[in-house]
């Protein structure tokens, strides 16, 4: 049992809250982060109305969202923030340093060590599990920024000349970019372009929205419209709710014991769905303040409304309604996934799905715990591949077929999704081996036998398609749509 101390000591950042964290019973680094972040929206409006780039220069916008940045970091994370500017100042010394063609690699290689070893510094040497809010969160979007600028400078410099790709930021832009207080605490990562283009007033830069050529009168009118009253539903859902179903006890052993084996599955997918609202309620306020600001316009529907979704990071009811992993993992994390995307998915020309799973255990620290999640992850991606590829098609013929499809689909995605992640939330390797032992490893031996029994065709290419990389075929492609919307723009104006 820990003292009473304990909440305090688990905080590195300021302590004035902690009045208000004995009050509402909350860590005070919780507590911190969640003021910030109330913070960061106000400073947002502010930043959008005083300081819009038709009456700022574009330094002192990127000054301002900087040094507000640094100091909603300092309040949450106290001295540990200084690792934000030595993580980027290393890769941004790398980038100058080193030439275009490797700075990519070189980047992902020391901004993920840095990275590494500060989330191993934390978990075991100091103690394990202590943090509820740590520094080494804002570190991994970070990471993020770092590597996708990087990879998108080294593609840009040597294979296009159009200018839709971005040079080399100075220094002032970089940590703009990098540590900016919309972003700093909770994300996501977005795209070096669309951020300046956001900063200097012009946020469509080498983009191709519909209607663009009527959108020019319109895009001065749209205002944002952050929804924040999602942000903290989801909040009092999981603080009132969690509580009730605690992960731990798919574990117990008295619950294991004398639980019929359906109520188990049952309480399992409870547990696991209460703890999703404490990611809505980050992602959600995050995305809010990031529109609060003018970041996030992303065109316009068929219907004309203005879309604000450039840099969200989930869609609620198509993960809660999710019919296969590959659609709950498309819409949980969206920036992340994106990323993982870019930097390995489509430049791996081995096992890319094995190799993406691993970096993104990697990328999300050093508890067992994640290693287990997505090792696990890999086998139902696959096996959930091989039924969708081969068992789909025979339902597709009757609109009540189609329906009994999905309902089965949506039980068992439910259900892979629980007992890919539970170990994910225990964090340790002895309770996440005890749940699986109690479901005697089920669904890693039948995903295993499905995606042997059921494996997934390889497309057929002709023989000089077979012959390029994966990374030259996702480079082609990229380069002629971007060729193609700067074409466009190029003849409307």
């Amino acid at each position: 049992m820990a003292d009473d101390g304990a909440p305090s000591t688990a905080c590195t950042g300021s302590s004035l809250l902690q009045p208000l964290s004995e009050l509402t019973d909350l860590p005070l680094d919780q507590v911190n982060f969640v003021a910030c972040q109330l913070c960061a929206l106000i400073s947002a409006f502010w930043f959008r109305l005083f300081l819009h780039p038709s009456k700022t220069s574009p330094i002192i916008r990127h000054v301002v969202a900087t040094l507000l940045g640094l100091y909603f970091a300092m309040f949450c994370f106290g001295w540990y923030a200084l690792h934000f500017l030595v993580q980027s100042g290393l890769t941004y010394g790398i980038m100058i340093l080193t030439g275009v063609e490797h700075m990519h690699k070189y980047c992902l290689v020391v901004a993920l060590t840095y990275l590494s070893l500060c989330q191993i510094t934390r978990v075991y040497v100091f103690d394990y599990g202590m943090y509820t809010a740590d520094f080494t969160g804002p570190m991994m979007v970070i990471t993020q920024k770092i590597t996708s600028l990087a990879f998108e400078i080294h593609d840009g410099e040597l294979h296009s000349q159009t200018g839709c790709f971005p040079r080399m930021p100075s220094l002032l832009e970089y940590f703009s970019y990098n540590c900016n207080f919309m972003g700093i605490l909770a994300g996501p990562t977005c795209s070096y372009n669309d951020y300046i283009g956001f900063i200097e007033g012009a946020p469509r830069r080498c983009r191709d929205y519909k209607d663009e050529r009527k959108s020019s009168s319109k895009l001065r009118h749209s205002e944002p419209s952050p929804n924040v009253t999602t942000s903290f539903f989801c909040l009092l859902v999981f603080l009132s709710v969690c509580k009730v179903f605690p992960v731990e006890r798919n574990i117990d052993d008295n619950f294991i014991a004398n639980t019929p084996f359906y109520a188990q599955v049952v309480y399992l997918y409870l547990s696991m769905l209460t703890t999703r609202p404490k990611y809505y309620f980050v992602w959600t306020l995050a995305d809010a303040i990031n529109n609060a600001a003018g970041f996030g316009f992303n065109g316009y529907d068929s219907d004309g409304s203005a879309r604000w979704d450039l840099i969200s990071n989930l869609r609620i009811l198509k993960i809660e309604f999710a019919t296969s992993f590959k659609v709950f993992l498309d819409n949980w994390n969206i920036q992340t996934a994106h990323w993982l995307k870019r930097v390995c998915y489509e430049r791996c020309p081995y096992h890319p799905t094995a190799a993406t799973f691993i970096l993104s255990a990697m990328w999300h620290g050093a508890y067992p715990g994640y290693y287990l999640t997505f090792l696990t992850g890999i086998v139902i991606t696959l096996a959930a591949r091989a039924v969708r590829h081969n068992v789909r098609p025979y339902f597709l013929h009757s609109s009540v077929h189609k329906l009994v499809y999905d309902v089965i689909t949506w039980a068992a995605t439910q259900i892979a999704i629980c007992y890919t992640v539970i170990p994910f939330v225990l964090l340790s390797v002895g309770p996440s081996m005890k749940f699986y032992s109690s479901w005697y490893f089920s669904l890693h031996i039948g995903c295993i036998l499905v995606a042997f029994v059921l494996p997934v065709k390889r497309r057929n290419l002709p023989l000089k398609d077979q012959q390029k990389s994966p990374v030259q075929e996702s480079f082609q492609r990229h380069l002629e749509a971007t060729d193609r919307t700067c074409s466009q723009k190029a003849k409307t104006t």
